[in-house]
C-alpha cells in the first residue's frame, strides 16, 4: 500500500520523510495552490463582465470566492496529480494553524482524491511526534477553514475598495489594509504626539558620597520638605509644570547656589529600609513575544524572526512557530526541568513544575507554545546551527529552560539622607539568589552579565551615620517626547490591542516599510508623509476602518467562526453590504473627498504645505501670489522638516542651485543640489547639449554645508582607480553605490569582488594597501553574516584543486563548486554523499548549463526582429 503526503516546503518534506515508514511518498505543495485572483489576467472569463469581478468575489451572491491556480503553481498541482494516481491513501499534513488548515482544503478541492484521505496534524517534526500523528489522524476542520476564508476575503474587500479610493485622492499605488493601515495609524499618532510636544527642562543635583572607602551614588529629591520636579511632573503640551503639581522647579542659577550652600556640610542617613522581593521567570515563547525579544536583544526583524524560526521547525529543531499559547506538553516541562537541573543543578529548579496559562484572545490551549522539539532538548551547542539561526534557537532554549526554574530573590535598598534643608536619595538592589536570572533575564543575550548590572550595591549603612561627600554636581534635564515604536513594540502594541494576528506582523510591518509609509532609523519605524496623508483620509471619512477596537472586534468574530460559534456570510455581508458597509460608505464619501485637501499635510511648526503629488511629497508656498513647489528628498520625514529645511528646498528653486567653485580641469561649474533622493553635486548645467550632466551623491551623513570644492571634485571623479591587485593584475577601484562606499577588484569575465568600506574609510582617500586588506577579509552576505559555511566538505576538484563543499540554500542541500551548482538526488543525503558522486553530479549539471547557454543565445539572436514587431503592435492595441 503507498501513501502519499502533502506538505508545504520541501525542507519540511525532507524532514518528515526520514521519521515515516516505507511506502510513504512526500511531496511539497509549496504554499498555497490556489487563491484570489491577483490580478485582471488572472481573472476566468465567465466572470469578466461581473461588476465584482475585479474583488475575485461574489458580493452579490453568498460572497462566494473566485480561486483560481497562480501561474507559478500549475506545475505544482499536477505533479501532485501525478503523485495522487499510484497512491491509495492520501495524508494532507500541513500545517495546524487556520492556514494550514485552508491549504489542505484547498488541495482536496482540487485534487478531488478517490482514495481515502487524512488529515494530519503536528506541533514538532521528531520521530515521536510524526509516529503519534499517523495514528491519530482527523478530518479537515471545516470551522477553522471558515475562518481562514473570511479573514482572506475580508482583507480582500478591505484592500480592493479602498485602495482604488486612496489612488483617487492621494497618489497610484498606495494601498489599504486591514491590519496594515491601523499599524500605520499608530505610528503617526505617535509621531504627531512627538511633533505637538513641548520640551522642559529642570535641574537637580546628584551627589558621590563614601562610607569605609565604599562610594554610592545620591540624587536630590525633597528642598525644605516639598518634592523636588522630575519629568513626570510636566506637561508634554506645554513643557511647564503641569496643574495641581505641588513641586519645586529648580533653576540652574538655583540648582548651583544650592550645591555652593551644601558644600562641606555634615550629611547623615535619616532612614533605611529593605524590602525583599521576589521575580518570576517570563512564559515560553509565543509568535508575539518571540518577534519582540529577537528585535530587542538579537536585533532582528519580526519577518526575519519569522523566516528563521520556519527553517528551525521544518528542520526539527523548534516546536510549531505560529502559534498564541504559552501552554507546555508534560514532556516539554519534563525536558526543561532536567536541563535545569543538568546545566544548573537542583537548587535551581522551581519547587513544582510551572504551567503557565494564556491570557491573549482566541488563544488555543490545545496549541503549544515556541520550544525546542522532541523529549530531550538539545543544547544551542549541540545543534551545530551557526549565525541567526544558532541565535534563535538559543534564545529560545534560554527562555524554555528558564520558565521551568525558582524565582529570582532580590532585596530592594532605599536609603534617605539629609544635608541641611535637602532630601536626598539612594536606591540599591541585591540579589540573594539568581534564580532563573541564571538561564535568562529579557532584554539581555548575557545572563551573567545582566545579573551583574542589575545588582547595585550600597555600603553598610545605619541611620545616624554620616557619610563623606566627595562630589556634588549640577544636573540639567530636558523631558523627552514619547518614544517612536520600534518593531518590538509595535507587535506589543497590536498584540494588547488585539488587532490582527501574532502569525501576520512580520508581513504587515514589512509591507509598511515596502510600501513606503515608514523608515527605519536605527530601530525605530518613522512614518512618512504618504503616511500622515493616508490615516487622515481615512481618519476622517472611515474612522471606523482605523480604530483599533473596531478591528479587534473583528479579530472577535473571526475567532467565533473558527469555533462554530458564529457564521462567516452573514459577518462578511453585514460588513460589505447594507447601509452601512463598506461599499456603501465609499460610494457615499468618495464625491465628498476633495482630492486638494486629501493630498496635504498641514505641519503645526510650518507656514508652507506639504503635498503628495505624483512622484512624491513636495512643499508649496505663495510668494507675490505665486506658488512655488519643490520636491522633499525620499529620506526625509514630517519629524525633519523645519522652517530652515524648507527655506533650502525653496531657495535652490527661486535662485537655482548653489555654486560650489569651477572645476579645476575643465572650468565648469560645480553646483550643489538637493534631489529627491537627498544632496548631491553635478558638473555643469542640464541644457539641451548637456542633457544628463555628471552627478555625484553626497556620502552618507555628509552635511550638505561641509561640502568643499576638493570634495566635489573628488566624487565627480569617482570610481578612483586606485591600482591593480599583485596576484591577478586587474583593477581596483573605490566608488560611491546605493548601499555606500566600496572597493572592487575587477576581473572582467571572471566577475567582481566587492567590499564595503569602514566607518574609519574615506572612498575619495583609501588607499590601494588598504583596499586589499579589506578584500582579502571573508565576505559578508546580505544580513551580515558571513560567507556561507559548508555543512560538509568533501575535498578539492582534480582539475583544479578548488573545493567541493555542501551547502543548504532555499531549496535543499546542493554541493558547489566554483560557480556550479548541483542539488543533491532523491535518496543522497549530507552523510551519504561522497566526493565522487559530487564530481559526476557537477560535470552533469555543468555540460547542461553550457547546452542551455548555447540555446538561450542562438535564440535571441533569431527572435530580435519578431519581438520588435511585436512591441509595436501591442503598442498600437493599448493606444486604441
Amino acid at each position: 500500500m503507498s501513501t502519499l503526503v502533502i506538505v508545504e516546503s520541501p525542507t519540511k518534506a525532507r524532514t518528515i520523510r526520514n521519521y515515516l515508514p516505507k511506502g510513504y511518498q512526500v511531496e511539497a505543495s509549496m504554499g498555497h495552490v490556489r487563491d484570489l485572483p491577483a490580478s485582471a489576467d488572472e481573472i476566468p472569463a465567465s466572470y469578466k463582465d461581473k461588476d465584482w469581478a475585479n474583488l475575485g468575489v461574489n458580493v452579490e451572491d453568498g460572497f462566494e470566492p473566485i480561486y483560481v491556480i497562480p501561474k507559478g503553481k500549475k506545475k505544482v498541482v499536477q505533479g501532485l496529480k501525478s503523485a495522487l494516481k499510484s497512491a491509495d491513501e492520501l495524508i494532507l499534513a500541513t500545517d495546524e494553524d487556520r492556514e494550514g488548515e485552508s491549504i489542505s482544503w484547498h488541495l482536496l478541492q482540487l485534487l478531488k482524491p478517490k482514495v481515502p484521505i487524512k488529515r494530519m496534524v503536528f506541533h514538532e517534526i521528531t520521530r515521536e511526534a510524526i509516529q503519534k500523528s499517523l495514528k491519530n489522524c482527523r478530518d479537515i476542520d471545516e470551522n477553522l477553514v471558515h475562518a481562514q476564508e473570511t479573514r482572506r476575503i475580508l482583507d480582500r474587500l478591505y484592500g480592493y475598495t479602498l485602495s482604488p479610493l486612496l489612488w483617487k485622492k492621494i497618489a497610484w499605488g498606495l494601498s489599504a489594509g486591514r491590519v496594515q493601515s491601523v499599524a500605520v495609524r499608530l505610528l503617526v499618532k505617535r509621531e504627531r504626539e512627538r511633533l505637538a510636544f513641548q520640551s522642559g527642562g529642570y535641574w537637580d543635583l546628584k551627589a558621590l558620597l563614601e562610607k569605609e572607602k565604599s562610594p554610592f551614588e545620591a540624587k536630590l529629591i525633597t528642598l525644605e520638605g516639598k518634592k523636588i520636579a522630575t519629568g513626570a511632573d510636566f506637561d508634554p503640551n506645554t513643557g511647564k509644570i503641569a496643574q495641581g503639581r505641588k513641586v519645586v522647579l529648580l533653576s540652574e542659577e538655583e540648582a548651583n547656589a544650592l550645591k555652593d550652600r551644601l558644600e562641606g556640610k555634615t550629611w547623615t542617613v535619616n532612614k533605611k529600609e529593605e524590602k525583599a522581593t521576589t521575580r518570576k521567570p517570563y512564559p515560553p515563547f509565543t509568535t508575539s513575544t518571540l518577534q519582540q525579544e529577537s528585535n530587542r536583544k538579537l536585533g532582528i526583524s519580526a519577518r526575519d524572526t519569522m523566516r528563521i524560526a520556519q527553517k528551525l521547525y521544518e528542520e526539527g529543531y523548534i516546536t510549531y512557530m505560529r502559534t498564541d499559547s504559552v501552554h507546555l506538553s508534560d514532556e516539554a516541562i519534563k525536558a526543561a526541568r532536567s536541563c535545569v537541573e543538568e546545566k544548573y543543578g537542583k537548587q535551581y529548579l522551581s519547587p513544582k513544575p510551572r504551567q503557565y496559562t494564556t491570557k491573549s484572545k482566541g488563544a488555543q490551549e490545545a496549541h503549544e507554545a515556541i520550544r525546542p522539539a522532541g523529549n530531550r532538548f538539545r543544547t544551542p551547542q549541540e545543534t551545530g546551527l551557526s549565525g541567526q539561526e544558532f541565535g534563535l534557537y538559543d534564545l529560545i532554549w534560554k527562555r524554555t529552560v528558564a520558565s521551568q526554574m525558582a524565582n529570582a530573590k532580590l532585596t530592594q535598598i532605599t536609603v534617605l539622607l539629609d544635608v541641611e534643608d535637602a532630601g536626598f536619595r539612594s536606591s540599591g538592589k541585591r540579589i540573594d539568589f539568581p534564580g532563573f536570572f541564571r538561564a535568562y533575564v529579557e532584554g539581555s543575550d548575557d545572563p551573567d552579565a545582566a545579573i551583574e548590572n542589575q545588582e547595585v550595591i550600597l555600603p553598610p549603612l545605619e541611620e545616624g551615620d554620616h557619610p563623606d561627600c566627595k562630589e556634588l554636581d549640577v544636573l540639567g534635564h530636558e523631558t523627552q517626547p514619547p518614544a517612536r515604536y520600534t518593531e518590538a513594540s509595535l507587535v506589543k502594541m497590536l498584540e494588547g490591542e488585539g488587532v490582527g494576528r501574532p502569525s501576520t506582523y512580520a508581513s504587515i510591518i514589512g509591507t509598511i516599510r515596502d510600501r513606503g509609509y515608514a523608515q527605519m532609523r536605527g530601530k525605530a519605524l518613522v512614518p512618512t508623509f504618504t503616511a500622515f496623508a493616508v490615516v487622515s483620509l481615512l481618519e476622517t471619512h472611515f474612522p471606523d476602518l482605523v480604530d483599533t477596537q473596531f478591528t479587534s472586534k473583528m479579530e472577535q468574530t473571526l475567532d467565533e467562526i473558527a469555533t462554530g460559534e458564529a457564521q462567516w456570510v452573514p459577518y462578511l455581508k453585514k460588513f460589505y453590504s447594507g447601509e452601512e458597509g463598506l461599499d456603501t460608505q465609499v460610494k457615499v464619501q468618495v464625491d465628498q473627498i476633495d482630492p486638494g485637501v486629501a493630498k496635504a499635510i498641514n505641519l503645526e511648526n510650518l507656514d508652507a504645505t506639504v503635498k503628495i503629488g505624483k512622484f512624491g511629497p513636495y512643499v508649496e508656498v505663495l510668494q507675490e501670489e505665486e506658488k512655488i513647489t519643490a520636491s522633499i528628498p525620499t529620506d526625509l520625514t514630517p519629524s525633519d522638516l523645519d522652517p530652515e529645511q524648507v527655506n533650502k528646498l525653496l531657495k535652490q528653486k527661486t535662485e537655482g542651485p548653489q555654486k560650489v567653485g569651477l572645476h579645476p580641469e575643465t572650468g565648469e561649474a560645480i553646483y550643489l543640489l538637493i534631489g529627491s533622493y537627498g544632496p548631491y553635486v553635478q558638473l555643469g548645467e542640464a541644457s539641451e547639449e548637456n542633457k544628463k550632466p555628471k552627478r555625484a551623491s553626497l556620502p552618507k551623513g555628509t552635511n550638505a554645508e561641509d561640502v568643499t570644492l576638493d570634495m566635489a571634485v573628488g566624487l565627480l571623479a569617482l570610481p578612483r582607480l586606485l591600482g591593480t591587485h599583485p596576484e591577478t593584475g586587474a583593477k581596483i577601484k573605490a566608488s560611491l553605490g546605493r548601499f555606500g562606499p566600496y572597493v572592487v577588484h575587477d576581473q572582467g569575465k571572471e566577475g567582481k569582488d566587492y567590499r564595503s568600506l569602514k566607518k574609519e574609510d574615506d572612498v575619495l582617500t583609501v588607499t590601494l594597501e588598504r583596499a586589499l586588506e579589506l578584500l582579502a577579509q571573508p565576505k559578508r552576505g546580505r544580513g551580515g553574516g558571513r560567507t556561507k559555511k559548508p555543512l560538509k566538505e568533501l575535498g578539492v576538484h582534480p582539475e583544479d584543486k578548488e573545493a567541493v563543499n555542501v551547502y543548504e540554500g532555499p531549496y535543499g542541500v546542493y554541493v558547489k563548486h566554483g560557480k556550479v551548482n548541483a542539488g543533491l538526488p532523491e535518496g543522497e543525503t549530507v552523510e551519504t554523499i561522497t566526493l565522487e558522486k559530487a564530481l559526476e553530479l557537477l560535470a552533469a549539471k555543468a555540460t547542461t548549463k553550457k547546452k542551455t547557454t548555447r540555446k538561450t543565445t542562438t535564440k535571441k539572436k533569431t527572435t530580435t526582429k519578431r519581438t520588435t514587431k511585436s512591441k509595436s503592435s501591442t503598442t498600437k492595441k493599448t493606444d486604441s
